[in-house]
């Protein structure tokens, strides 16, 4: 088989190694930079992440900091082998010189006090990704958890249209139906979904339904396809795994599916997937239903790549 390249939208490693004390170049979850090398080019988004009900006495952004300082230092203590990323071209300088590329997004507005006047700090810090919520319900909007039915509050707005400005899409992944569909109406740039399937193939909360994927496939942004066997379905192997991505491209996503694993993001099942070493089995299972070179390509690597601009 050909050598696989490899651009995931979102996993959540940052946080993982500093809640365990592992670091990035090897360690025991899914994703990290030795298993990375099996790829004859690798580029991640590492999501800063904290649960806003476990915050601590200091606070959300103080939790915002100390993650960005860790990924800082995972960069430095790596940097033969990584390099932190935020255009197309920077992806490519990173493969040309044999590197992985690193580009850095948030999960959830409550790292940033859900203040507007905090994005500049994420655009200069190289965001490129942020959610305006994780499952949690915040001044900005509702989730597909919680306050299911309310949209964008005013300061939602203000968030994304700051946003906008310093060049960070909205991570639609999370938001509820309502926020979205708000979103959708007011933005100017591509919106994206970083770890989302197919609500018609399996009908959880966290997955889109087709209008949504059509919406984010016509504002030229991506959909991040998921590993998590809930997001799944029932069987939970990699063949069905295969068929969201499918039904995506059925509705011309040729250009808008990539890969959006979540890996690190649960201790729960990833449809026979360890982590990255096991990879080749999804690419394998796309080939075998007759996928060309360049479309495996862009699901892949291009359409990821080729967002950042």
């Amino acid at each position: 088989m050909e050598p696989i390249p490899y651009f995931d939208a979102h996993c959540d490693t940052v946080y993982r190694c500093d809640r365990t004390g592992e670091h990035l170049f090897q360690n025991s979850g899914q994703v990290d930079l030795h298993r990375g090398r099996r790829f004859f080019k690798y580029g991640q988004f590492f999501a800063l992440f904290h649960d806003a009900r476990e915050a601590p006495p200091e606070g959300m952004l103080a939790v915002c900091h100390r993650l960005h300082d860790r990924f800082l230092k995972e960069m430095a203590d790596n940097s033969d082998a990584i390099l932190q990323c935020r255009t197309t071209r920077d992806v490519q300088m990173a493969v040309k010189a044999g590197k992985a590329a690193a580009v850095l997004s948030i999960e959830g507005a409550d790292l940033l006090d859900c203040d507007p006047g905090r994005v500049a700090m994420a655009g200069a810090w190289g965001v490129r990704f942020c959610n305006p919520t994780w499952n949690r319900a915040n001044v900005l909007c509702g989730t597909n958890c919680e306050n299911t039915d309310r949209g964008l509050s005013a300061q939602g707005r203000d968030f994304i249209r700051a946003m906008e400005h310093c060049g960070i899409c909205a991570d639609m992944s999370h938001l509820s139906e309502k926020g979205f569909w708000d979103v959708f109406d007011m933005a100017e740039k591509p919106i994206v979904a970083s770890h989302s399937n197919a609500k018609t193939l399996c009908d959880h909360r966290r997955n889109l339904t087709d209008e949504q994927f059509k919406a984010i496939r016509d504002s030229g942004g991506v959909v991040g396809w998921n590993f998590y066997t809930p997001f799944v379905g029932l069987s939970g192997d990699v063949e069905a795994l295969a068929e969201h991505a499918e039904h995506f491209l059925s509705l011309g996503g040729e250009k808008t599916l990539c890969i959006g694993g979540d890996l690190d993001g649960s201790d729960g099942e990833w449809c026979g997937l360890r982590g990255l070493e096991d990879i080749s089995l999804l690419y394998k299972a796309l080939a075998k239903r007759h996928y060309g070179k360049e479309l495996l390509y862009d699901i892949f690597w291009g359409n990821l790549e080729r967002l950042l601009g």
